[in-house]
């Protein structure tokens, strides 16, 4: 693959544009003759265009097409494609191409690609779809590929590579490298030699910079590492994550229940996992679905999105409740109705401020039992004094706006009640979603919201009732 896609190239009608432009995007003069020699079937300069071309970059291309130069893209390419650049593409493109293509050409392309890369592009198919690629593969490989499909989705099951070196405890370093050199059949990249008994379960492992340091005449169980930082298959991929954030991992031996060897994961499949989960959580703080790509049709989008929007519309009659409750206070005071989404709309983004950390918190296992009440005393404090700083500035601009210095008290006191109520309820909803063994990220959003317009509406319209007589 070419080293540095950006470099200048050679002038001429048969030159290779560059591929970026100095923004990082794909450049115009590649994207057009890319499409030129799609629509001049022009095989040889399309092969030319393309041979170096980096599957992040090739996936970006993709994606910038239209849906029949994406099909006529892979056809003409042929064997030249890489498949792997499928995976960087949006679910929804993904699947549109494979449903284009012939179950035969996508198993072929299966056969030249990582483990992993197959199973996370086979995945998002019907079981029909994906049964009939697997047909089309020989049968160790479509063993192999099966059995990573029938792991839990998110898994490390489902992320590993089932490409791995493992060799017997009774071999020697020498024995070993003079293997790895002559086998050609290995992974791509790997880290460490696994060491297995003969039930393939795992002994050990060697990195590759001891290996290549140690003696030839040395056993491989001299050398090994036995305190190893394995998972489980049936783990969660999200675990895994943080396993290899705690110790600095760059690759971890996947076991079955019976702690055979079945699979490795590796660094570039975790930065994979965590930029997943961040866009999940990210997702669902906005009450957007945790699968919604920007490549999606409006209509799924729309769909998508209108649960929680009806929820939050529920939620909304709560707070027009409280509001009626006051209704002959606020007739007699219009400034009340002026100042009264002041006091809701602080308290809720303080809360937000204070839920966006809970959830994050909870998801990195941060925020527990034991810290939990240090955690809220600490929420509750800010809220109180980021509550007075606002409500001082607050209460002389209203009381100058409106020339009424008692109304400036109120709105301030009613200000620092919904700030204090903001930093309570935004870390205990969270919590208490959590406790309920769901996930704090895709509801506590409304939640939060309610209570601090709740809180806020009450505590402004209430204080008015109360002092001046209304």
């Amino acid at each position: 693959m070419r080293e540095d896609a950006d470099a200048p190239v050679a002038e001429g009608a048969d030159a290779v544009p560059q591929v970026r432009d100095p923004d990082g995007n794909l450049a115009d003069g590649f994207r057009e003759a890319i499409r030129a020699a799609i629509a001049a079937r022009d095989v040889d300069r399309l092969t030319a265009l393309t041979g170096d071309l980096h599957e992040a970059d090739m996936g970006d291309l993709i994606e910038e097409l239209d849906g029949d130069e994406r099909r006529r893209l892979i056809e003409m390419l042929g064997p030249a494609f890489d498949f792997t650049a499928l995976t960087e593409l949006d679910e929804t493109v993904r699947v549109g191409i494979l449903r284009g293509l012939s179950p035969l050409t996508v198993a072929r392309g299966m056969r030249d690609i990582d483990s992993d890369d197959a199973v996370y592009i086979l995945e998002d198919l019907d079981e029909e779809e994906m049964a009939a690629v697997l047909q089309h593969l020989p049968a160790p490989e479509r063993v192999a590929l099966r059995r990573s499909l029938d792991y839990p989705e998110d898994s490390a099951g489902r992320r590993m590579q089932t490409e791995f070196i493992a060799v017997p405890p009774f071999w020697t370093v020498g024995r070993t490298i003079d293997y790895m050199r002559e086998t050609p059949d290995l992974p791509e990249t790997f880290y460490e030699v696994f060491v297995v008994d003969p039930a393939y379960r795992l002994v050990g492992s060697v990195s590759l910079d001891r290996l290549l340091r140690t003696r030839r005449t040395m056993l491989v169980t001299q050398v090994k590492t036995e305190q190893l930082k394995g998972v489980k298959a049936t783990d969660d991929q999200e675990d895994v994550a943080r396993l290899f954030e705690r110790y600095n991992l760059v690759s971890a031996p996947v076991v079955d229940d019976a702690g055979r060897l079945v699979g490795v994961m590796t660094i570039d499949d975790v930065v994979d996992v965590i930029q997943e989960e961040a866009d999940e959580d990210l997702r669902a703080l906005a009450g957007v679905g945790s699968d919604e790509e920007l490549s999606d049709s409006v209509a799924y989008t729309a769909k998508s999105r209108l649960p929680w929007l009806v929820v939050n519309l529920g939620t909304a009659f709560i707070s027009a409740s409280i509001i009626g409750l006051f209704e002959a206070t606020i007739e007699k005071m219009v400034a009340l109705a002026v100042l009264m989404p002041i006091v809701a709309s602080m308290g809720g983004n303080a809360g937000t401020q204070t839920m966006t950390v809970a959830v994050r918190a909870l998801a990195t296992k941060e925020l527990s039992s034991h810290n939990a009440r240090r955690i809220v005393s600490r929420e509750v404090l800010v809220g109180l004094f980021n509550g007075l700083a606002l409500a001082c500035m607050l209460g002389l601009i209203a009381g100058a706006w409106f020339a009424n210095v008692q109304l400036g008290a109120v709105i301030a006191s009613a200000l620092v009640m919904n700030m204090i109520a903001a930093g309570l309820f935004g870390i205990l909803i969270p919590l208490a979603i959590s406790w309920l063994k769901l996930d704090p990220a895709v509801a506590s959003g409304v939640f939060v919201t309610t209570v601090t317009d709740t809180v806020g509406f009450f505590a402004f319209l209430g204080l008015a009732t109360w002092w001046f007589g209304a």
